[in-house]
Order: C-alpha cells, then structure tokens, then sequence
C-alpha cells in the first residue's frame, strides 16, 4: 500500500477565514461549508485538545481536489506556530487511505514520526506526520467516513 498515492486536499492556515473565503469565492473557487464538529474526533492525540476543537475549518470540494481553509484560534497549536511563525500558507497536504490505522502503522513502519492523530467511533480520521523539515510541509493521511467522500 502507497499511503501517498491519493491526493485529496490541500489546508491553508489563515488569519482570517471569513476574508480568505470571500477572496476565493471572488475569483469562483466556491462553495465553501464547515467542516463536520471537530467534537466527533473521540481518540485524540495532539498537542492541545482545547487549542484542537477551537480550529475553524471550511472546506470546498473542486471536482479533483478539496481545499481547506484553517483558522486556528489564539490557544497553542501547530497551526498557530505555522501562522506566527511563518504567516498564511499551506501548512499540509492530506492523502486519502482505505485504513486510518494501518496507513498509520505502515508510515511509522516506514521512519515516520506522528505530529498528531484522531479518530471517530467508526475507525475514520486523520494522522499528521512530523515531516515539515524533511518536505518542506506536514503530510497527512485520512479515511474519510464513507458517506462523506
């Protein structure tokens, strides 16, 4: 299995997620909705869980790629270093697996450190991978809950 074989979204922190949507709805890259409660991730691992469910997310789905919008909030989070440090731009590139867990295992397998990781009760979610340095963004794998792709 390729756990980067799948593109399925670039995220772009922002400062302001209202005024960075209404600048792509400007030039038609539209229509953007929120996405589903940060709530529903149960098994969480990051940094901060209070700084994680105030991320405010907006995603809209082109024909061949969704692109996220991420405002984080004033708590301590990756996000929030990425914006103070280095200001708005693509903090990661998330691939699509069949297996959150097993893509998991197998990039960890492979050398690959965890950033962050959570999961819904139905074995769906997400794994950020520490590999800014190396690639110069965070990479992510993803299994999206099947009424959701």
């Amino acid at each position: 299995m390729n756990n980067f074989d799948k593109l399925h979204h670039i995220c772009i922190v922002v400062a302001d997620i209202d005024k960075a949507q209404a600048w792509y709805e400007s030039i038609g890259i539209a229509p953007w909705q929120a996405y589903p409660p940060m709530a529903d991730y149960t098994d969480l691992s990051v940094p901060s869980r209070d700084a994680f469910m105030t991320l405010k997310y907006r995603v809209c789905n082109l024909p061949n790629i969704q692109l996220q919008l991420c405002e984080p909030s004033a708590e301590p989070s990756p996000q929030r270093e990425f914006l103070d440090t280095k200001g708005e731009g693509v903090f990661h590139i998330g691939f699509e697996v069949p297996d959150a867990n097993a893509a998991e295992t197998e990039a960890r397998a492979s050398g690959l450190s965890l950033l962050m990781r959570g999961r819904r009760e139905n074995g769906s979610g997400f794994t950020y991978y520490d590999t800014a340095d190396a690639a110069g963004v965070v990479l992510l794998t993803r299994a999206t809950p099947v009424a959701n792709k």
